[in-house]
């Protein structure tokens, strides 16, 4: 038999090995965790995955067909770690448990209590504190689409429903950053399973059709919400997104195998509220995650958020910046106001005592919250008034936002007072270790912990009393596993015995006795421990019912204390690194006055080149030019975080900044081929080109460097010229271009078109980058220069040296053809120059005036380095050319 295959004939297996075929014919796509004693173990073939996942050891147990069983196990008390590291690598894991008690007769009961999935965690453990968990779920119906995304560790629930387009697709799971994503497995165009599957970086599970049933999706919205009508989410009519909506409903009760008491309400979000980003802008820009392994990214400079939620929130800001002006204007009053007279401070040092109680809600509703947890959320209520304080004190402006926050916050001193004498204050990790429930709580708990810590003192009392009742001084009592407690009397003295004494056992020379006091006694202390842990486990459910009462409250509170953290940081942000207050205006352009880049400026250990930016409808496109390592990608990079910051509600770092309110924002920096698609740097180039000529409109910041660089000189000026002829004058877009081909500063001549260069200076010898960007052309490009600092070898740089000089002497006696052939492309309207009539005229030009094969040669000999026989060869050669 194949280790790696399970043997469906149940009956040649013992029970237990029954009982799991069963649970996992359940659960096929699964790893199965199965419960036996301390260990969760694994079988067939989920152990040889397990295996390659984690790196234990593959073991066997019992046979199938004559075979041996792979299995393979991990700790339960350890568990979390492996769950880990099996969901980061996109696996579902069935958790199955012990549910029955130990019979003797057959295997124990179990069963699944949760599946978890990489998109639906809620444990601390499994998930990083500062990163958000989308399960998002898709549905496409001829030209329109549904999407609706679910937080199920912080109950976020939102929906839109737009215009299906593949290319949209991508661009809105770039700004959702999928964990999971389900589709309809009836989906009737394969093709875009095929094609989400490539285009997302994220586990695609298929569900069953009827999780998607556009006639269902209504009533299970109703019944989750408990509402009769959509209308009041603004949801009524949009049929995709509940459908969506409804799927993840079906899938999340599923895994958590529980009702979903935290999805109390559902946003419905415009797709054109939002700046978008495609994935290349959000790498290039490095907004959460940096490109290179040790390289820090904004998010990670910007994080000083004192709650794990408001550094979640932040993250969702910086990724999905915002276009609604009075919203941002909202924002930046509470910052302004909090940042006036230190006002953050004190609130932050509150903030700090503050835990995740976003993901401790979650888990309270779906029942999976720890002891801990509790603690968390006594301790966010407890700090509340001391928020309140802190705030009061800041709403001396009355500031919209912030006072709207202080009547989200409430006050929740009852409880804060239910838990204080409900838990106690450490209690253990895990219920089942017992010790969670206060003293003083219940009072037949109390008793249960009495009898069990204070057995022996009751006998000993006990047997005093008997004596002393029945006049017997040698009367004793004792315990043995067979006989349990009993009052032992000699023969003689058995006569004596009161009439409450019933005889338990007669010995050779005693008579063994057992009361009714003794019995129940017995009865308590032997079952004390287990009933003192089954009585503190329905304690604390109930203590969880009671809180669920007022999760919608609780979760209101939890995220204004997420949304005033961010303000806080903000604020911080804004007085430590010394920012300006953004201004919106109608007309499009962004106006910077010594604008810095935020990443570059807090890492560098001297003064930050800061430097001025603008763009608006007659000054639409900047060519930039300047030698490699000038800081020409540093300043197109720091206009757009400038723009994108500004869009978060922040304060931005520059002397001021005047900004309109832009659509999307697109880059083209920097190359890499994609080996894994068969894309040489060149086409990656021209592919992320294309999409933003396809789809920049007039209200978009584009950045491009370098285009046309990864193919032949003139090809890729052709391409850069045609590329800004229509940036500038179809799309008619605010662009920053950044070019080594000085060819393309002719076009400042044109309307729209400015020139701009990074300066630089040669002091004997030695290349200074002074990172300052001035207005007009470049001089040179100062390529050799930047080599030499770079460590190119001497004897190299010299010989480019020589070879520069011959072709820019060559270009003068040629009378510099390439400046004749973009003098008559300049002349022409920019409906006449369109990108494959450039190309034609430049392959013309470069026909007619291209070196002769002997002019050639004679530019690359070096005559220095022959030898006078070399010399003539040389010349006989030549002369064979020529003829």
């Amino acid at each position: 038999m194949n280790n790696n295959k399970i043997n469906t004939d149940i009956s040649s297996h013992t029970p237990m090995m029954r009982q799991y075929l069963e649970v996992k014919a359940q659960h096929q796509h699964a790893l199965l965790f199965y419960r036996m004693g301390d260990f969760y173990e694994l079988f067939f073939d989920d152990a040889h995955r397990a295996v390659r996942i984690l790196g234990i050891t593959l073991t066997h147990r019992g046979k199938s067909n004559g075979e041996p069983i792979p299995m393979a196990g991990v700790p339960y008390h350890s568990a979390e770690g492996y769950l880990a590291r099996l969901v980061k690598a996109g696996e579902t894991v069935a958790i199955c448990e012990q549910v029955g008690e130990v019979t003797g007769k057959g295997p124990v009961e179990r069963k699944v209590v949760r599946i978890l999935t990489p998109g639906t965690l809620t444990d601390d453990a499994l998930l990083s504190s500062t990163q958000n968990i989308n399960l998002v779920a898709l549905t496409i119906k001829q030209n329109q689409m549904g999407i609706a995304i679910l937080d199920l560790s912080a109950g976020l629930f939102r929906v839109q429903q737009q215009e299906y387009k593949p290319d949209q697709i991508g661009l809105e799971m770039a700004r959702i950053s999928p964990n999971e994503l389900i589709i309809d497995e009836d989906l009737v165009d394969k093709n875009i399973i095929d094609f989400i599957k490539q285009s997302i970086d994220c586990p695609v599970t298929t569900r069953p059709n009827v999780d998607f049933n556009l006639k269902n999706a209504y009533k299970t919205l109703c019944d989750q919400f408990c509402i009769k009508s959509l209308a009041g989410f603004g949801l009524d009519e949009l049929e995709l997104a509940q459908a969506s909506a409804a799927a993840l409903i079906h899938y999340a009760r599923e895994t958590q195998k529980s009702a979903l008491p935290h999805l109390t309400s559902i946003k419905v979000e415009q797709p054109e509220y939002f700046i978008a980003l495609d994935p290349t802008t959000r790498r290039n820009l490095e907004i959460i995650e940096p490109l290179f392994e040790h390289g820090t990214s904004l998010f990670h400079l910007l994080n000083d958020c004192k709650t794990a939620m408001g550094a979640r929130l932040l993250g969702r800001h910086l990724t999905q910046p915002i276009r609604d002006t009075a919203q941002l204007e909202h924002r930046l009053n509470a910052v302004q106001t909090l940042l006036q007279g230190f006002h953050e401070e004190p609130v932050r040092l509150v903030l700090k005592e503050i835990g995740d109680i976003e993901r401790v809600l979650s888990r309270i509703a779906l029942g999976t919250a720890r002891p801990r947890d509790l603690v968390q959320l006594r301790q966010a209520c407890g700090q509340l008034p001391f928020l309140h304080h802190a705030l009061k004190t800041a709403l001396g402006n009355q500031d919209v936002a912030l006072q709207k926050i202080a009547t989200e916050l409430g006050q929740f001193q009852y409880i804060y007072n239910r838990l204080n004498t409900a838990v106690v204050d450490m209690p253990p990790v895990l219920l089942r270790e017992g010790g969670v429930i206060a003293e003083g709580f219940d009072p037949e708990l109390d008793e249960l912990r009495q009898i069990r810590d204070h057995a022996g003192q009751f006998l000993v009392d006990l047997e005093i009393r008997e004596r002393e009742t029945s006049g017997i001084p040698t009367l004793k009592i004792g315990y043995n596993r067979v006989s349990g407690y009993y009052i032992e009397l000699t023969r003689a003295q058995a006569e004596q015995a009161p009439a409450h004494f019933i005889r338990r056992q007669t010995l050779k020379n005693a008579e063994r006795y057992i009361t009714p006091e003794l019995k129940s006694f017995e009865d308590k202390v032997l079952s004390s421990e287990s009933r003192a842990l089954q009585r503190e486990k329905l304690l604390y459910e109930m203590l969880l019912e009671e809180l669920r009462q007022d999760i919608l409250a609780l979760q209101t509170m939890s995220r204004a204390i997420a949304e005033l953290d961010v303000y806080c940081n903000w604020a911080n942000q804004a007085r430590i690194r010394q920012w300006c207050r953004p201004e919106f205006q109608l007309e499009a352009g962004i106006h910077i006055q010594a604008g810095r880049h935020p990443v570059v400026e807090a890492l560098i250990k001297t003064p930050y080149a800061a430097n001025d930016t603008h763009l608006d409808h007659q000054h639409r496109l900047a060519i930039i030019t300047g030698p490699n390592m000038g800081g020409k990608s540093t300043y197109m990079r720091q206009t757009a975080l400038i723009t994108l910051l500004a869009h978060c509600g922040s304060f931005v770092p520059a002397k001021s900044a005047k900004i309109s309110s832009i659509d999307r924002i697109f880059t083209r920096i920097g190359s890499a081929d994609d080996l894994s698609s068969g894309k040489s740097t060149f086409m990656v180039e021209m592919t992320e080109t294309a999409q933003i000529l396809h789809h920049a409109t007039s209200q978009s910041l584009v950045l491009m460097d370098e285009v046309g660089r990864g193919t032949s000189t003139y090809d890729g000026l052709s391409l850069a010229w045609a590329c800004v002829l229509d940036l500038a004058k179809r799309i008619k877009c605010l662009c920053m271009f950044a070019t080594h081909y000085f060819e393309l500063t002719e076009l400042g001549n044109e309307n729209f078109i400015d020139n701009y260069h990074v300066v630089a200076k040669e002091l004997n010898g030695q290349l200074v980058l002074l990172h300052k960007v001035q207005n007009g052309p470049a001089s040179k490009s100062h390529g050799l220069q930047v080599a030499k600092l770079a460590g190119i070898p001497l004897n190299v740089i010299k010989t480019a040296q020589k070879k520069l000089a011959l072709l820019e002497q060559q270009q003068h006696i040629t009378q510099n053809p390439q400046a004749d052939l973009f003098d008559h492309l300049s002349t022409k309207s920019d409906e006449e120059t369109t990108l494959p009539q450039s190309v034609n005229t430049i392959e013309k030009v470069i026909e007619i005036e291209k070196p002769s094969i002997v002019e050639q040669q004679l530019a690359d000999m070096n005559l220095d380095d022959l030898t006078p026989r070399q010399a003539l060869e040389k010349l006989y050669e030549l002369k064979r050319y020529l003829s």
